[in-house]
């Protein structure tokens, strides 16, 4: 079994090392294009994803898989990387995160008014091709397959499969902890965002926030991201006098659980164009971490169900700026509220990010790739 990955892509990184309880036929490999990715320029984004999915290809075609399953992969590559699973015969697993096509339409008919709209169809049409072509497509909300469905692919070879959070990696930890005093945060009270700030998000949230809580001497805004949500933010310090918001760089997958534990409240962010066609994943590793969390993220998102299924936190319309400062607000001013709904999420993850259990159904939907070649094999591609 082969994991591999972008190591080019600036993001918040997982667990990339063997651990000692991994099968001997496992390895971890990183796809490296020498420079770093260009995910904000246009033209040289698109350059660098043909050339990610040349080196994709032979990486995979020296391994000679079984199956291959393609997550978080933009769609030039993607397309590559089916071509040459069917050219050999090897059945292709596309697991939707979150439907690209729609995402890179919408922001670029708002970045570029004239022609945006035609390329972002171009994207969506290309991810319409992928998915009919695919042996199966595992979403990870029910809220996906209508619309894929609507795109002509068939029913039975699309599976809902939820996204979880490795709970044994992130366990309730003590506040007090060496990385919160590392960065002066054990004895504050802290609202903690790590992740990245890109067009789905609305960094000036973040700004407001710290804004509004500048009078509160204990309170501390602490922001984990890199780029130029990152950059935004760090210009809004300056200008703003936000002394009372912190921003550091990612940080170590190991310290993960640290961070989270120096958190008082984790905040989640997700702009209205998103839809339910992105489920942010951070929002169920707050859920591991014991921690309530604030969400400004569409109504209509899974995520909003799974934080109210929870009770571990409470959830805001994106657009709703004051609300999202009121929310936090309220938890910062209720001890006992914040410990009860860090209980609450803790207890939901328990309950349902059971690895044994998502292991064995994922296995088996791997499993059914190996059934006679059925109509995606027939997919022009």
């Amino acid at each position: 079994m082969l994991h591999l990955y972008s190591a080019a892509f600036q993001t918040p990184r997982g667990s990339l090392d063997r651990q000692p309880n991994d099968p001997e036929d496992f390895a971890v490999a990183g796809v490296d294009l020498g420079e770093p990715f260009q995910k904000h320029t246009f033209v040289r984004r698109q350059l660098q994803e043909i050339h990610y999915g040349r080196k994709l290809v032979a990486a995979v075609a020296d391994f000679s898989p079984d199956v291959v399953v393609c997550a978080n992969t933009p769609l030039f590559p993607l397309g590559r990387l089916a071509k040459w699973c069917r050219r050999n015969s090897v059945p292709f697993v596309f697991w939707v995160m979150d439907v690209y096509g729609i995402a890179v339409h919408k922001i670029l008919r708002r970045l570029l008014p004239l022609v945006g709209g035609l390329v972002g169809r171009y994207y969506i049409w290309l991810e319409q091709r992928l998915l009919r072509a695919s042996d199966k497509v595992i979403v990870i909300s029910e809220d996906f397959a209508p619309l894929i469905e609507s795109w002509r692919v068939d029913p039975a070879r699309i599976e809902v499969m939820p996204l979880w959070a490795p709970i044994a990696e992130i366990p309730v930890l003590p506040k007090d902890n060496d990385w919160a005093r590392r960065h002066d945060l054990a004895a504050t009270t802290n609202v903690i965002y790590a992740g990245t700030l890109g067009f789905k998000h609305n960094p000036g949230l973040l700004a407001d926030l710290a804004a509004r809580c500048r009078d509160r001497a204990d309170v501390r805004i602490v922001v984990v991201s890199e780029g130029r949500g990152a950059a935004f933010l760090a210009e809004a310090k300056r200008e703003r006098g936000l002394d009372n918001m912190i921003l550091l760089p990612f940080q170590p997958f190991a310290d993960l659980p640290l961070l989270m534990a120096s958190a008082d409240i984790l905040a989640v962010l997700l702009e209205p164009d998103a839809g339910v066609f992105a489920v942010p994943g951070k929002v169920l590793s707050h859920l591991c971490s014991g921690r309530p969390q604030v969400a400004a993220i569409p109504d209509a998102n899974r995520a909003t169900r799974v934080i109210a299924d929870s009770g571990g936190g409470l959830t805001v319309e994106p657009g709703d700026g004051a609300g999202f400062v009121a929310a936090v607000e309220r938890l910062l001013d209720d001890t006992e509220l914040r410990r009860d709904m860090g209980r609450a999420g803790r207890a939901y993850a328990e309950r349902e990010f059971d690895i044994e259990r998502l292991g064995a159904r994922f296995e088996a939907i791997i499993a059914t790739t190996w059934q006679a070649p059925g109509e995606a094999a027939m997919q022009p591609l």
